[in-house]
C-alpha cells in the first residue's frame, strides 16, 4: 500500500499566499522585551504567571477554610465574617482570576501563533494591553483586601440583595471594588479574545485550512467565541448591582426591610440577577473544561503515538458543546424561586450536553486503543483527566435532574461536584500542559523523580478528599457553613472525616510546593530537552530554535497534512510532521 493512502489527508497542492508578511516591533530594551511585551510568547507567561501567583493565595484561603470546617475555632482570625470572605475570594479567583486567564492568555497566547505558523497574534499592540488591563483587575481584587470592611462576603456568586446588604461582610468597598475589578478583567479579556478569534481566522499558515488545525486550537477558538458572548451578561449585571448599591436603582433589589429599617427599594428581581450571573456562568464551565479537552486530545494523541480518533467529530463535539452550553444554564437555579415549568426545559438540556462531552470521552478512549502509550509525566495527567472528568460528569448528571437537585442543593455533595469537575479535572491538565510543552517554552525537561511525585500525590489526594465529601453531601452537611455545631441529622463521625479531609488538602498543598520548586529548579538544571523531544507532529515544535525568538520561525512554514499522522504503516518515522512534504517522507520499505 502506498503511503499517501494511509496518512491523512496529506497533499502536494498548497494554495499562494494571501497576506503579506507582517511587519514586527523588535524591542531594544529589557523592559520593551519582558515588561511591556508585544510578543505572544512573553505576554502568555506575564498571564500565567499572575495567574499562578493569585492561584497560591485562593489556595492558601482553601487550606484556611478547610482548616476551619475540621477544627472550629482553631485559628482565632478566622471569624464567621473572614470564613466567609474566604469562600468568596477562593471561588472568584480560582474560576476566573486562574482558570479562565491561565487556559486562553496563558495557553493561548502561546500556543495559537506556533501551532498555526503564525508570527504572532494579528494585534500585538492590543494583545500587550489586555494583559495590563487583567493584571489591573488583579491588583483591584487584591485591594479589597485591605478596605474597611474586607473583602465581600456574599458568596462567589455574588447575589443581591445579600451582597449589597449592611449585614453582609464587605457590603461597602469590597463589593464595589470585586464588580469593578470584573468590568476591567472583562475589558481585558475582549481586547484578547478578539485578537484569538481574528488569529485563527485570518493568521494561519499555507495549508493550514481549518479541519487540520490541531483539538487545542478548535478547543480555544471556541471557548474565546463562548466568552464573547457570556462575558456580556456578566458585565451588564456587574454595572447593574453597582447602580444598585451607590445610586438606589431597584434593577435586583426588592423591596426589602434590613435591620428594622424599610430601605428605598422597590420593584427589583434578585432573581434576574441569577438568570444573568448564570447565562455567563455556565458557559464559564466550558470556557474552562474546553481548551482541557482540546489540550488533552494533543496529550494523548501525542504520547500514546497514534491518530486521534474521529477528528472531525471531535471538531464537531466541541462545537456543539460551546452551543448548548447557553441553553443550561438555569439548573443552577431549581431552588431559586424561579417558575417550577422551566426545570424541565433545564433539565433536558443538561442531559443532552452530556452526549457530545460523552463522545469525546469514548474518542478518547479509542484514540489510547492499542496505541504505544508511553506513561510520562502528561500523559498520566490526561488520564487522570479523563478519569476525574468523567467521575464529576456522572454527578453533575445526578444534579442536573430537579428531584435529585433539590435535596442535595447547598450541601457538601455540590461542592465536590463542581470542584471535581471544575477544580480538580482542569488543573490536572494545566498541569499536564505544563509539563509536555515546558521544553519548548524553556529548552529543558522538567525533572523526572519530582514530578511522579506531585502527580501521585496530587492525583490520589484530590479522590482522597472529594469522594468524603459526597458521602457529606448525602448526609445533609451544608456548605458555607462557619461551624456546624451540633444537630441531629449529622452524626459525629462526619466532623471527623472533615478532619480527615482537611489533613490529606494539607498534603496536596504541600506538593503544589514541590511542583513549584520543580519549575525554578529545572530552569537551570533541567535536562536540555533539545528540538521535538516529545516526537510531535504539530508545527509549534518546528521551530528554528527552541525556546522559539520572536517571530517564531525563520521562515514561515508549509502544511501539508493534520497534525495526528503517529504510527502511519510504511512510514520509517513513527511520526510525520505537518509541514514535511509528501515526496521527502521516508517510506523505507512500505512505499
Amino acid at each position: 500500500m502506498a503511503l499517501t493512502d494511509v496518512t491523512h489527508d496529506a497533499q502536494d497542492f498548497v494554495p499562494a499566499v494571501e497576506v503579506e508578511e507582517v511587519e514586527l516591533y523588535h524591542p531594544k530594551t529589557w523592559l520593551g522585551k519582558y515588561v511591556f511585551s508585544q510578543d505572544a510568547k512573553i505576554i502568555a507567561l506575564q498571564y500565567s504567571i499572575t495567574a499562578m501567583a493569585v492561584g497560591l493565595l485562593a489556595l492558601v484561603l482553601s487550606v484556611l477554610i478547610r482548616i476551619q470546617l475540621a477544627w472550629p475555632g482553631a485559628l482565632s482570625f478566622i471569624t464567621p465574617d473572614a470564613y466567609i470572605q474566604f469562600v468568596t475570594m477562593h471561588g472568584m479567583i480560582m474560576v476566573i482570576y486562574l482558570l479562565t486567564a491561565l487556559f486562553l492568555g496563558g495557553f493561548g497566547n502561546y500556543l495559537i501563533p506556533l501551532m498555526l505558523g503564525a508570527r504572532d497574534m494579528v494585534f500585538p499592540y492590543v494583545n500587550m494591553i489586555s494583559y495590563w488591563v487583567y493584571l489591573f483587575a488583579v491588583l483591584l481584587l487584591l485591594a479589597s483586601f485591605f478596605t474597611p470592611g474586607g473583602p465581600t462576603g456574599s458568596g462567589w456568586t455574588l447575589y443581591p440583595p445579600q451582597a449589597i446588604l449592611p449585614g453582609t461582610p464587605g457590603s461597602g468597598w469590597g463589593i464595589s471594588l470585586m464588580v469593578i475589578s470584573l468590568v476591567f478583567f472583562v475589558i481585558g479579556f475582549t481586547m484578547g479574545g478578539l485578537n484569538y478569534v481574528v488569529t485563527v481566522l485570518q493568521a494561519r499558515t499555507r495549508g493550514m485550512t481549518l479541519m487540520r488545525m490541531p483539538l487545542t486550537i478548535w478547543a480555544i477558538f471556541t471557548a474565546t467565541v463562548l466568552a464573547l458572548l457570556a462575558f456580556p451578561a456578566l458585565l451588564v449585571s456587574c454595572i447593574m448591582m453597582t447602580l444598585d448599591n451607590l445610586l438606589g436603582t431597584s434593577y435586583f433589589m426588592p423591596a426589602i426591610v434590613s435591620l428594622g429599617q424599610q430601605l428605598d427599594y422597590s420593584g427589583g428581581s434578585p432573581v434576574l440577577f441569577q438568570h444573568l450571573f448564570w447565562f455567563f456562568g455556565h458557559p464559564e464551565v466550558y470556557i474552562v473544561a474546553l481548551p482541557a479537552f482540546g489540550i488533552v486530545s494533543d496529550l494523548l494523541s501525542v504520547h500514546a503515538r497514534k491518530n486521534i480518533f474521529g477528528y472531525r467529530l471531535m471538531v464537531w463535539a466541541i462545537v456543539v458543546i460551546g452551543g448548548l452550553s447557553f441553553v443550561v444554564w438555569a439548573h443552577h437555579m431549581y431552588v431559586s424561586g424561579m417558575n417550577p415549568y422551566f426545570g424541565f426545559f433545564f433539565a433536558t438540556t443538561t442531559l443532552i450536553i452530556a452526549v457530545p462531552t460523552a463522545i469525546k470521552v469514548y474518542n478518547w478512549t479509542l484514540t489510547l486503543w492499542k496505541g504505544n502509550i508511553q506513561f510520562t509525566l502528561p500523559m498520566l495527567f490526561a488520564l487522570a483527566f479523563i478519569v476525574t472528568f468523567v467521575n464529576g460528569g456522572i454527578t453533575g448528571l445526578f444534579l442536573g435532574n430537579v428531584v435529585v437537585d433539590v435535596p442535595l442543593s447547598d450541601t457538601m455533595f455540590v461542592v465536590a461536584h463542581f470542584h471535581m469537575v471544575m477544580g480538580v479535572a482542569p488543573i490536572l491538565v494545566v498541569f499536564g500542559g505544563i509539563y509536555h510543552w515546558y521544553p519548548l517554552i524553556t529548552g529543558r525537561m522538567l525533572h523526572e523523580g519530582m514530578g511522579q511525585f506531585h502527580f501521585w500525590v496530587t492525583f490520589i489526594g484530590a479522590y482522597t478528599i472529594f469522594l468524603p465529601l459526597h458521602y457529606l453531601g448525602f448526609l445533609g452537611v451544608p456548605r458555607r457553613y462557619f461551624e456546624m455545631g451540633e444537630t441531629n441529622f449529622i452524626p459525629e463521625s462526619a466532623q471527623d472525616l472533615n478532619a480527615f479531609v482537611t489533613v490529606v488538602a494539607l498534603i496536596v498543598g504541600v506538593a503544589q510546593v514541590v511542583f513549584f520548586i520543580n519549575l525554578f529548579w529545572s530552569l537551570r538544571n533541567g535536562k536540555q530537552a533539545g528540538p521535538n523531544p516529545w516526537k510531535a507532529c504539530s508545527l509549534e515544535w518546528r521551530t528554528a530554535q527552541v525556546p522559539p525568538g520572536h517571530g517564531n520561525f525563520d521562515d514561515l512554514p508549509v502544511v501539508y497534512r493534520w497534525a495526528y499522522d503517529y504510527g502511519v504503516p510504511g512510514a520509517d518515522e513513527d511520526f510525520i510532521p505537518q509541514d514535511l512534504p509528501p515526496d521527502q517522507v521516508s517510506t523505507g520499505k512500505g512505499g
